[in-house]
Order: structure tokens, then sequence, then C-alpha cells
């Protein structure tokens, strides 16, 4: 399994937010981060289950039919 490490501007265009948004997630705790060499990565694998997860609480569990 490759690991893949994404950066605050890659994680930013992946959630549609700002990046100084995701920075302000990041200090606060309420996103999965680490740093490395003094920079903030995240693990593609847990940004999608923290997603999934906030999603879930948002909607009660219910999947929305497309």
């Amino acid at each position: 399994m490759e690991l893949e490490l994404m950066t605050v501007r890659e994680v930013a265009k992946y959630l549609r937010l700002d990046g100084h948004t995701v920075y302000r997630m990041v200090r606060k705790g309420e996103i999965p981060a680490y740093k490395v060499a003094g920079q903030w990565r995240f693990k593609r694998e847990l940004i999608e289950e923290w997603l999934n997860a906030k999603l879930e609480a948002k909607d009660g569990g219910k999947q929305n039919a497309t």
C-alpha cells in the first residue's frame, strides 16, 4: 500500500477550502495532520476517513440517493 501525503494546498483544493482555513483547522486540532521537516502534511487516507465521519455525523448516517 502506497502512503500518499498531501500538502496544505492539496488538502485545501481537495476540500474546496482556502489554505488559511486549513491552517486554522490544524491549529485547532480539527483535522488530522503531521509536521514533517517543519511543514504540515496530511495522509490522504486519514483525510478521507475524517471527511466521511464528518458527513455521517452531519446527516445522521443517512446516505443521500443520487
